[in-house]
């Protein structure tokens, strides 16, 4: 909303895996993990927008929270906004969307939507 270039987000691995996935399906435009003497470590996201100004990433849900874990079969992924989104998961062979999890025909945890 503030139309930031860039956000910093407390390093972790799962997070470095989801700003990848993210670079990848072209919602951002780039990402790198910068170590901060006062923070500590950091992953630097560079937002990407589009010629008229506006935000890529219009909207994110999260769906698996600490205290109620969500999984689904590879069948029962579900779409977002009718398929103009994406669903990253947390599979047993690592982070994907659902895209990707369906082709491989395997399910996991849905960590997060974003259209």
């Amino acid at each position: 909303m503030k139309k930031k270039e860039k956000v910093d987000i407390p390093f972790s691995k799962i997070k470095t895996e989801i700003a990848r996935v993210l670079k990848e399906e072209g919602y951002i435009s780039n990402f790198k993990a910068v170590h901060n003497e006062t923070k500590g470590g950091v992953v630097r996201v560079f937002l990407k927008y589009t010629p008229e100004n506006e935000s890529v990433i219009q909207g994110l849900r999260r769906v698996s929270k600490p205290g109620q874990r969500v999984y689904s079969a590879y069948t029962n992924i579900p779409k977002v906004r009718g398929s103009f989104g994406i669903t990253i998961l947390s599979t047993s062979k690592g982070i994907m969307t659902d895209a990707q999890a369906k082709a491989e025909k395997i399910g996991g945890e849905l960590l997060c939507q974003v259209w």
